[in-house]
């Protein structure tokens, strides 16, 4: 089910405390603006799979953004960040290994930048964060 729910629930322990996904914390998902987060079992699920079979660790830089959050850091207007993708840092990482695990876990949505690689469930789609970052990746 997918649905927004308040940071303070009892709800989110449940979850993170049964290490259905050991390698994250609940605050990784959560807005930076107000702490509410946006529940997607399935998403999560994907992720966790996609870090078991990478090995490294994923620093999370961005998950769910509420819409005044999200206006502020400039974000699309119908950014898969409200309701959750993440921003995956690229340190630690060699980048396209990165994408291939994302792409392997069922992820279809890839926003490919300089320091980072953005990952959701949206419809089918790929861009680059300026030319710069499209010459970092050449895939």
């Amino acid at each position: 089910m997918l649905r927004p729910f308040d940071s303070k629930s009892t709800l989110h322990t449940h979850f993170w405390v049964s290490k259905r996904w050991p390698n994250f914390s609940y605050e990784e998902f959560t807005c930076h603006h107000c702490q509410e987060m946006y529940l997607w079992p399935e998403f999560l699920d994907r992720l966790q799979d996609a870090r078991h079979v990478s090995t490294q660790p994923f620093h999370i830089l961005s998950g769910h953004r509420c819409s005044l959050h999200n206006a502020r850091v400039g974000g699309a207007p119908l950014s898969q960040h409200l309701k959750l993708a993440v921003d995956i840092s690229l340190i630690g990482h060699d980048r396209k290994a990165l994408f291939q695990v994302c792409k392997n876990a069922g992820f279809h949505g890839f926003g490919f930048y300089q320091t980072f690689l953005h990952i959701d469930l949206g419809r089918p789609r790929h861009w680059y964060g300026g030319q710069k970052a499209e010459d970092l990746w050449q895939i």
